[in-house]
């Protein structure tokens, strides 16, 4: 009897171990499962890295255009950003570029402080495989090659505007043969846009030989210089109908200046200002009276960026030079309105 009891037992142990290795088995299967649902997990999560070289903030346009690029490359959207801020130096741009190869990022994105002097460190992102992406300002290189894409304004069109709404401006006004006195603050000497804007007006001016242009002067695209550059003008000059400024930022150096001497600006002013960029605070002083003209500089070009990214990945061709669109305004529109309706 015993005998039969003790066999018994043991063939109830010996099925609760069978049971226990079949579950151990679905667990470790499980385990297994899981680990490789982990890893596909991790798979399709990579992030796309961007390196991008940022020119600096010397102004709320470039502050904008960072936020934008900020933006289109967040982790939310699939990206890992590497953001550097040269502080207006070209040598830092290209440590950066230098660094970003380094690092094996999937693209680099440049906004370059001027034209020339890239061929070098592109080429060495070309030799790594490597795409460059130029955004804002462009590059003068012997080899366009050297990179995938650009995005940026029409700086020239952009001066093309700004004439052509002056020569409007004075033939509403009655003043189309007048001996008009012009100074302009340019933007950093060398760069695109201050290439671009500067010469779209002295295009222009050929077909108005009363519009006389006394001096040229770079303000840096910062309010602070093109202040003491607009006081230096007024100093010289007893007489000045416009002033150019290459971007808003000089143009409120230069009201302030105006200010300062006991003279107006703007539609009911003594001088007739015209900026670039039309970010907010511009339109505010639009609003005031102050500025007369602030043509448009898009900084917005993450979207465009990113999109020409994704093109890439999927082997797709892209354009070489992307513009983007870009409008003018004036003190006869409903600025609080469309400022209200602006992201910048």
């Amino acid at each position: 009897m015993k005998g039969q009891v003790w066999g018994y037992f043991c063939s109830m142990v010996l099925v609760l171990l069978m049971i226990t290795g079949c579950l151990a088995t679905d667990r470790e299967k499980d385990s297994i499962q899981n680990d490789e649902e982990t890893v596909q997990e991790q798979t399709t999560t990579d992030f796309i890295t961007v390196g991008f070289s940022q020119v600096g903030a010397e102004s709320d346009w470039r502050t904008a255009n960072s936020e934008s690029m900020k933006e289109a490359f967040s982790e939310e959207n699939g990206y890992e950003l590497i953001f550097d801020d040269a502080q207006q130096k070209q040598e830092n741009q290209i440590r950066a570029i230098r660094n970003f190869i380094e690092q094996e990022v999937d693209y680099i994105v440049l906004a370059p402080v001027t034209e020339t002097g890239w061929d070098s460190v592109l080429q060495e992102a070309k030799e790594a495989e490597i795409p460059v992406i130029i955004v804002d300002r462009m590059v003068n290189v012997s080899d366009e090659s050297l990179y995938t894409a650009w995005v940026g304004s029409d700086f020239l069109k952009e001066g093309y505007v700004a004439a052509d709404w002056l020569a409007d401006y004075l033939d509403r006004k009655g003043r189309t043969d007048e001996t008009i006195y012009m100074v302009t603050i340019q933007g950093t000497m060398g760069s695109s846009a201050q290439i671009g804007r500067t010469n779209g007006i002295t295009e222009r001016m050929k077909d108005h030989p009363n519009w006389i242009m006394m001096e040229r002067i770079a303000g840096d695209y910062t309010e602070a210089k093109a202040r003491e550059v607009m006081e230096y003008f007024l100093e010289q000059y007893s007489e000045i109908d416009v002033v150019i400024c290459e971007n808003d930022n000089e143009a409120f150096g230069a009201i302030d200046a105006i200010k300062a001497a006991g003279k107006t600006s703007g539609p009911n002013g003594d001088i007739i200002v015209i900026s670039f960029d039309a970010v907010s605070a511009a339109f505010d002083a639009m609003i005031a009276g102050d500025l007369n003209l602030s043509v448009e500089c898009n900084p917005l070009h993450g979207p465009r960026v990113a999109e020409i990214i994704q093109k890439l990945e999927s082997n797709e061709v892209v354009e070489k030079t992307q513009y983007v669109m870009e409008d003018y305004f004036d003190t006869t529109m409903n600025l609080i309105d469309i400022k209200n309706n602006r992201l910048y």
